[in-house]
């Protein structure tokens, strides 16, 4: 059931994509620093990689949407298409995981130092910040429901 409009908070603001980059970067990086990630990663192929980026974008939406019955979809003010919130969410969420897992050179240490070559370093990143992001996603929509 939804609230009457006037009880409804208002449109995406800026300090919203603070709140969700504290709750992104706050889970994501104890999943950026663990080696047990980046070789599930390794073993992952492109179909599991894009699934699990797929959940993240569900998991995102139905927290956003579905969860929080403050927030009515058709009223967000869209950016081609997307409600913009859900586009800082998702930046958030893969965006906090990449910047972290390049901070703190965790490719290198994890995949370069560990015998994988050049080639598949960028891949099999990618794929550690899909994982990643599984988790950041929900920091960071908690984030921005809570607060």
């Amino acid at each position: 059931m939804k609230r009457p409009r006037a009880l409804r908070r208002p449109h995406f603001r800026v300090a919203d994509i603070a709140q969700q980059s504290v709750g992104g970067f706050l889970l994501a990086g104890p999943f950026v620093v663990t080696e047990e990630v980046w070789v599930l990663a390794a073993g992952m192929n492109w179909i599991q990689a894009g699934v699990t980026a797929a959940l993240v974008g569900l998991i995102g939406y139905a927290a956003l949407y579905r969860a929080d019955t403050g927030r009515d979809v058709d009223e967000e003010p869209e950016l081609v298409g997307i409600p913009t919130r859900f586009v800082s969410l998702m930046t958030v969420a893969f965006g906090s995981v990449l910047l972290l897992a390049l901070l703190f050179d965790a490719p290198h240490t994890f995949l370069v130092e560990g015998g994988i070559g050049d080639g598949a370093v960028v891949a099999t990143s990618a794929k550690a910040v899909s994982l990643g992001a599984v988790f950041s996603v929900v920091g960071a929509a908690t984030a921005d429901s809570v607060f």
